[in-house]
């Protein structure tokens, strides 16, 4: 019954191994709910309105993690 998301605060990356970073995203979205990255959601950490679309995305209130 748990959902499990993984929050990043990263770049959109457009170096020579992005292609790598590119593989380890893919193999973290098929283990988890929702893999969540700053950079493309527009918000980073601390702010806490990234926090809030991360409970929104894995359906949770609050108190629930």
């Amino acid at each position: 019954g748990f959902r499990i998301g993984i929050l990043t605060n990263s770049w959109l990356d457009d170096s020579d191994g992005r292609l790598r970073t590119a593989a380890l995203l893919e193999r973290l979205r098929r283990r988890f709910h929702a893999v969540l990255e700053s950079c493309r959601i527009g918000m980073s950490k601390p702010d806490p309105g990234i926090y809030s679309y991360a409970l929104q995305v894995l359906q949770a209130e609050p108190e629930e993690v």
